[in-house]
């Protein structure tokens, strides 16, 4: 079996996140503007990943989808994230790990799941326990063209209007529905067939290969990954049999490989790579680490959302404490990661005062003792952030 350490795990994962030199990561580090080149370079950053991850929270100045693309892209509009998914873009917005955009080319790898979700995994059949609703909603959105979920309570007594936004989500996650576009971030629905292409809605892909194509899919964007961490890519829960089987058809085409993780001190872990990424990886033990400043990373970010992954390669444990009341939060309600070369040196908790311009720095957590170059970096993150969104940053 092969092996990588975890320096070389480390490095591989911000090569494939976009977050090393560009010669490293092939992704454009650049987007002025909100033009169409901006677009194809922010699309280039979901296609590595497979999904861009959505979130409402905007107290820091910007929605997660936002700060990801800013963190990799500089000069790009800030308001461009919030209107990237459009008619004609090819883009759809479905549910991977969580609610997210995803590139129209990966819409027929879901089919599986929009049979599954015939049955809402949260709130059970609720189509076939309000079949009526379910017709009304879908004749008013062919007949009247796209509308929000609220636009489709009224009228409703006040008690009907939680099953009517139930059952447009339902209508959403099967495929009759799709989200058209978002304006304010409030999803526009619209009928899926005058939002997804007949090339991409009437291509059929068998379960097995679509399983296939969404682990390798996974794994470029991540580098080295368990199978755990690309099960919970796509939330692929109770498939070990199938996954394990797509894994090992995968290794027999010579698509990924069986690599361990070295100890480092604790205890060896076995994963997937892809042949090319592991010679990047080779090629990166050697390389001298990044040293161009600081960035700031949403704790949304492909790099950070699984946290015993996070943990392991970076030795910093993501936590996220919007849920928690305020007293009992250590960090803050939206910490930002600082990503200095190679290591996350601190964490900022940020509010942003558009009404003067202004980015507060709420607190500032360092991971141990800050070096010279580490708040260096701090520096340069804040700045750079701030200035991508036209806020004075105050401390």
């Amino acid at each position: 079996m092969e092996e990588l350490s975890t320096l070389e795990a480390r490095r591989l994962a911000l090569a494939r996140a976009g977050l090393l030199q560009p010669e490293r990561t092939s992704l454009p580090r650049t987007a002025r503007g909100g033009g169409p080149s901006a677009r194809r370079a922010a699309q280039a950053v979901i296609r590595r990943f497979g999904y861009l991850q959505l979130d409402a929270i905007a107290v820091a100045g910007a929605r997660t989808h936002g700060i990801v693309l800013l963190s990799r892209l500089a000069g790009l509009d800030p308001d461009l994230p919030e209107r990237l998914l459009a008619p004609g873009e090819p883009l759809f917005e479905y549910w991977a790990h969580e609610a997210c955009w995803i590139p129209l080319e990966l819409y027929p790898l879901f089919s599986f799941r929009r049979r599954e979700f015939r049955r809402h995994p949260w709130w059970g059949d609720v189509l076939g326990e309000h079949p009526e609703v379910a017709r009304s909603v879908a004749a008013r959105i062919e007949g009247e063209g796209p509308q929000r979920s609220l636009d489709l309570t009224v009228g409703h007594p006040r008690l009907a209007r939680h099953v009517v936004k139930q059952v447009t989500a339902a209508l959403w996650l099967e495929g009759t529905l799709a989200v058209r576009e978002r304006r304010a971030f409030q999803r526009i629905f619209d009928l899926t067939e005058r939002v997804i292409p007949d090339e991409a809605r009437q291509r059929s892909v068998e379960p097995d290969e679509a399983l296939r194509r969404l682990l390798l899919c996974a794994l470029q964007g991540h580098g080295w990954a368990t199978r755990g961490t690309l099960a919970a890519t796509w939330r692929l829960k109770n498939r070990a049999r199938e996954i394990d089987a797509a894994l090992a058809a995968l290794a027999e085409e010579g698509e990924i490989v069986p690599c361990l993780l070295a100890a480092d001190g604790g205890q060896a872990m076995t994963g997937w790579v892809r042949p090319a990424d592991l010679e990047l990886a080779r090629a990166l033990a050697g390389a001298r680490p990044r040293r161009d400043g600081g960035v700031l990373l949403s704790p949304f970010d492909p790099l950070l959302w699984d946290r015993n992954r996070v943990r392991r390669l970076f030795g910093f444990d993501q936590v996220l404490e919007i849920y928690k009341p305020e007293s009992e939060r250590l960090w803050g309600y939206y910490c930002l990661p600082v990503l200095a070369g190679e290591r996350l040196v601190a964490r900022l908790d940020l509010r942003a005062e558009r009404g003067v311009d202004r980015l507060r720095v709420l607190a500032l957590h360092w991971e141990g003792e800050p070096g010279t170059a580490d708040r260096a970096a701090v520096d340069s993150a804040l700045e750079r952030y701030g200035s991508a969104l036209g806020l004075d940053v105050v401390r």
